[in-house]
């Protein structure tokens, strides 16, 4: 890829508890491609580092395309999309690339989340909220996942992040937003790397020359 100008300790978790939404089919199947989706960011680490951002193919999160996301650190804690698939845009009802990441929860969580982006570039960490939208009259109730992913830059620092937002339920009328039932943030050194190694892993292409190509397969998948 071109020049990307625009993407210690053993911890205690950030964790907040919820009760847990009843699982169904549809979160036993989005749960298989959220384990694809991990382990594939964690195929790509070398010697247990952060992946570089022009390592991450698209073709090796196929099965999220629509729901994932690139996001830069732009203040501590604080990213906006350079990247979404149309999941993301579907369930604000307009484009949100440029977008504060924040966008989709609620007013009152925003900390919570803005804590977790501090561990996530800062430490790093990974980072996975659970989150649920309150359904009323006019909207039915939601349920997601929300999966950040630390990467480095083409400069070698820690300022971007791959994730993806997947969600049950009849989005309704945008838009929607969520509260966070439970967060949990795993430092890198606690996740085990792809025992088979890198080199089964799908690669990315040779001739990548930008983000914007990712962009319109993220939208016509």
């Amino acid at each position: 890829m071109a020049d990307d100008r625009s993407m210690t300790n053993t911890p205690t978790p950030l964790q907040t508890t919820a009760k847990p939404p009843r699982k169904t089919q549809a979160t036993d199947t989005q749960e298989r491609a959220l384990s694809a989706f991990l382990g594939y960011w964690n195929s790509m680490r070398r010697d247990g580092d952060v992946p570089l951002r022009t390592h991450i193919d698209p073709r090796g999160i196929e099965d999220l395309l629509g729901q994932a996301f690139v996001a830069e650190r732009v203040a501590p804690g604080f990213a906006r999309l350079r990247i979404a698939g149309a999941h993301l845009s579907e369930l604000m009802g307009m484009e949100v690339r440029g977008m504060p990441l924040s966008t989709f929860i609620d007013p009152p969580d925003r900390e919570k989340l803005t804590d977790a982006l501090v561990e996530l570039f800062e430490r790093p960490a990974t980072v996975r909220l659970e989150l649920t939208a309150p359904g009323n009259l006019r909207r039915p109730a939601l349920t997601g996942t929300l999966m950040i992913l630390p990467l480095r830059s083409d400069l070698g620092d820690i300022s971007r992040a791959l994730g993806c937002l997947v969600s049950s339920g009849t989005i309704g009328p945008a838009p929607r937003r969520f509260r966070i039932s439970s967060m949990t943030c795993t430092p890198l050194d606690r996740i085990e790397q792809n025992p088979h190694g890198n080199d089964s892993s799908p690669q990315a292409p040779a001739n990548h020359p930008s983000e914007r190509p990712w962009l319109r397969l993220v939208h016509t998948t």
